[in-house]
Parts: structure tokens; C-alpha cells; sequence
């Protein structure tokens, strides 16, 4: 009964320095992936676009939810004594990406097939484009303004020249935070669909071997 006990403890052992590794690793690639940063034609130069989040999604799915909140917070912390933010904008990136790959795993560990994979990318995006809009109106502009000193005639602003229907706040909000945040959980979906296979075959081929 000892020896079955041991080699259960040495098992849990194993398969738990397995999702660590996977998590450092994860990790690594979504802070490199966040500093590659760059603007897009459509949106405002204050909204940087990055791929950060497809390692963090593909650690919700491979490792559970949790460890994707876990290398959300670890890529943010990370980030952070380059940033030019005050860390509000990892605070936001946080939070939403957070939200974002947290419900895409909570979906999926539901129902973990190619249908169950869409409809949580599906929800995912819906949430992090929903709840990312009162986040940025009531917290995130404000912070900036009262933080950094960056008031929203400024942002306004800077945003009307490529979006002309961009005069207050709340269109703000509406025209250029809901839609970006639409686009980038789109694309971070659309290529998560396609390397998670690939990326997840390995975490389990080595999670398989610490169990030989």
C-alpha cells in the first residue's frame, strides 16, 4: 500500500514540475510576443497590437484555466519594468486578457473537441470585447488621465484623425476599444485553433514520459 502511495506522490510530482515547466516556457514566449508590439492602420497610435495572448491561450488549454491566468500575470510582471505606463497598461492587459483566457478554458475543459474549441473562442472574444468596455471607461482612461496626465482630449484627439466618428468618450469606447478588442481576440483564436495541436501534443508528450 506504501509502495502504490510513493509512486502516486512520485507521479503528482512529476506531472506537476511538467505544467511548471510548461508554464515558464509559455510564459517566455508570450513576454517576448508582447514586446513585439506594433500599430495598426486602423486604430489610433496609443493601441499597440501584439500575439501575446496566443501562448497564454494555448496554456488555458493545455494546463487548465488557471495556469493561464497564472502566465497572463507572469507576462505582465515581466513586462513591467520596461513599460512607459505607470504598469496601467499591464494592469489592463492583465485583466482583460485574464478574462479572456480564463472563460476560453473554462469553456473548453467542458467539452475539449474542435467544436468546443470554437464556441470558447467564441465566448472568449465576446467577453473580453464586453466587459474590456466599462474596464477602459470607468478605470483605465481615467487612471491615465489622473496617473500619467494624459486627458481625454488628448486621446480623443489623437484618435479623430483615423476615426472621425470618435468625438467623445463613450464613442471612444465604442468605436475604437470594442472593436479593437473584437479584432484581437479573433486573431488570437484564429491562430490559437491551428497551433494549439501541435503545441499540445508536445506538453502531453513530455507530461507522458515523466509518467514512464
Amino acid at each position: 500500500m506504501s509502495e502504490i502511495s510513493t509512486k502516486t506522490n512520485a507521479s503528482s510530482r512529476k506531472a506537476m514540475i511538467t505544467k511548471l515547466t510548461s508554464t515558464a516556457i509559455l510564459s517566455a514566449m508570450a513576454v517576448l510576443l508582447m514586446y513585439l508590439e506594433f500599430n495598426l492602420p486602423f486604430m489610433p497610435g496609443f493601441l499597440k497590437f501584439d500575439f501575446s495572448e496566443l501562448p497564454v491561450l494555448v496554456g488555458a488549454y493545455a494546463l487548465g484555466p488557471g495556469y493561464g491566468v497564472l502566465i497572463e500575470l507572469l507576462k505582465n510582471l515581466i513586462h513591467l519594468p520596461a513599460t512607459g505606463t505607470a504598469g496601467i497598461g499591464e494592469a489592463s492587459n492583465f485583466l482583460t486578457g485574464s478574462i479572456f483566457v480564463f472563460t476560453a478554458g473554462s469553456v473548453y475543459m467542458k467539452n475539449r473537441t474542435r467544436k468546443g474549441a470554437i464556441i470558447s473562442m467564441a465566448v472568449a472574444t465576446l467577453a473580453l470585447a464586453l466587459i474590456a468596455c466599462p474596464l477602459n471607461y470607468f478605470v483605465t482612461l481615467p487612471l491615465y488621465g489622473s496617473v500619467l496626465g494624459f486627458p481625454m482630449e488628448a486621446i480623443i484627439g489623437m484618435t479623430a484623425p483615423v476615426n472621425p466618428m470618435v468625438t467623445s468618450k463613450t464613442s471612444l469606447i465604442f468605436w475604437v476599444f470594442l472593436p479593437f478588442n473584437l479584432f484581437k481576440g479573433l486573431v488570437i483564436s484564429f491562430l490559437t485553433f491551428w497551433v494549439y495541436k501541435p503545441i499540445s501534443n508536445i506538453i502531453h508528450r513530455i507530461y507522458s514520459k515523466t509518467h514512464d
